[in-house]
């Protein structure tokens, strides 16, 4: 073992491939220590479904290391520490994070370390947050300009990086600090997930560019095409880099890979978003949405309920929720269908469906789901202006014309054939619920509650 060798602390970033921290490490020491820290501030906001996920990719990437992640369960500000001076370590390397809750453990863990330093290398992101700003040093507030200034930035070309970067230090080394543990077994669930790991993120990664790259500009909005790359919940654990899937793209042209780009741009967005104002992971990013009327009482308790168990009555609603529990994943377009008829039929507040998605995506990203809920609900950067209630019926008619993603996910339906399936209340099959609400009449609700808070 290296007389001073580094601690590699993993977090969102489980992978050895375009790792710029490793190179650090190997700069500063040539051995390295990879240490995870299941830390329970963390886990117990997290469903099973991204839990099982995340367990799958930390055993994923023990493999990678022959046996050598070092695994630990306690507060990092504690066990960071303790495992630096197990190694005689110094220094610990990260990928920044972004994240509220992230940010503060990062500076209490780098108080707590002392003399060892804490290096941070890289983020999650294409680009930092907090690097892309007006000519004037201000955050954006707004996509489009953001994404226009995110891609004249650009980025840096992905590292070359590998399980032989630097020589990693049997975990069994170690003199003292806290107890080595076994990666956990995931709560039950019904979930089906996607493989984990860095390898099953690059395989689909491939097969998304061999396939359905070409035409995802037009078919990205249709669920019942598999036209998405599903490469988010790879992303979320950073299994990939986003700068590797942004050098793949540059060898693409067209119109698929420039409007992926775009999809990059609007995860880096949201993250610079909740850089600049960590608040709005709980709070109304516009604060004059502070003051808006939201039902609640048992009634509204049923409705969420009915929601989340996906029997409201409007077949793309219920097969978007169904979807989240069977899959811990939901198309987008019908994340924002369902979204919108959350706040806006049922008049729930977006910050209590968002922790409902939270609960069961596998993909779940504090930044990406929060304000992807507010744009929804109108109270965000970017709103969906409060006045455009999406239409459920009208919505499944134009991205599921021929009803063959509600069909998979609402087998009551299965006997109605084409987009008939979108409209069965005149002749609702046995055991399928009439709708709960009145779509006309709860828009109009809607809009009469958002003209009592216009400025």
């Amino acid at each position: 073992m290296a007389a001073s060798p580094a601690i590699v602390w993993f977090r969102r970033d489980l992978r050895l491939g375009d790792h710029p921290a490793l190179l650090e490490a190997a700069d500063r020491a040539g051995s390295a220590v990879a240490l995870y820290v299941l830390d329970d501030a963390l886990r117990d906001r997290s469903g099973a479904p991204r839990l099982d996920f995340l367990y799958g990719c930390l055993r994923a990437l023990d493999d990678q290391l022959g046996g050598r992640l070092l695994v630990v369960h306690g507060d990092p500000v504690d066990a960071v520490p303790r495992v630096a001076r197990a190694f005689g370590a110094g220094s610990v390397h990260v990928s920044a994070d972004a994240g509220p809750y992230g940010r503060r453990r990062d500076e209490r863990v780098e108080q707590a370390l002392g003399d060892v330093e804490l290096v941070r290398t890289g983020s999650p992101y294409a680009v930092t947050p907090g690097r892309v700003t007006k000519d004037d040093g201000t955050p954006f507030k707004v996509f489009t300009p953001f994404s226009r200034a995110w891609a004249r930035h650009g980025w840096r070309a992905p590292a070359s990086t590998s399980k032989s970067t630097v020589e990693w230090v049997d975990p069994g080394d170690k003199s003292g600090g806290p107890r080595r543990v076994r990666v956990p077994t995931a709560p039950a669930h019904s979930a089906t997930l996607p493989e984990p790991g860095e390898r099953a993120a690059l395989e689909h990664w491939s097969d998304f560019l061999e396939g359905p790259l070409r035409d995802y500009k037009r078919d990205r909005d249709k669920p019942g095409v598999d036209g998405t790359s599903r490469m988010s919940a790879y992303l979320r654990w950073g299994c990939v880099h986003p700068r590797t899937l942004l050098a793949d793209l540059a060898g693409h042209s067209g119109d698929g890979p420039d409007t992926y780009r775009t999809e990059l741009a609007w995860r880096d967005f949201y993250a610079d978003v909740l850089w600049n104002q960590p608040r709005t992971a709980r709070e109304n990013f516009n604060e004059r949405f502070d003051a808006i009327e939201h039902d609640s009482g048992p009634h509204a308790d049923e409705h969420h309920r009915a929601w989340a168990e996906g029997r409201t009555g409007f077949p793309i609603v219920d097969a978007g929720m169904r979807q989240l529990l069977a899959e811990g994943w939901v198309h987008n377009r019908v994340r924002m269908i369902v979204a919108s008829f959350y706040a806006k039929d049922l008049h729930l507040p977006w910050w209590r469906g968002a922790r409902h998605f939270m609960q069961h995506l596998v993909d779940g990203d504090l930044a990406s789901n929060q304000h992807g809920w507010q744009w929804t609900a109108g109270s965000g950067t970017d709103a969906s202006p409060y006045f455009r209630v999406f239409n459920p019926t009208t919505q499944a008619e134009k991205f599921d014309p021929t009803g063959d993603y509600v069909r998979k996910y609402v087998p009551e339906l299965r006997g109605i054939e084409g987009k008939k399936v979108h409209q069965p209340q005149d002749n609702p099959p046995n055991g399928y619920p009439t709708p709960i609400v009145d779509h006309a009449h709860e828009r109009q609700v809607a809009l009469d509650r958002y003209n009592k808070i216009k400025a």
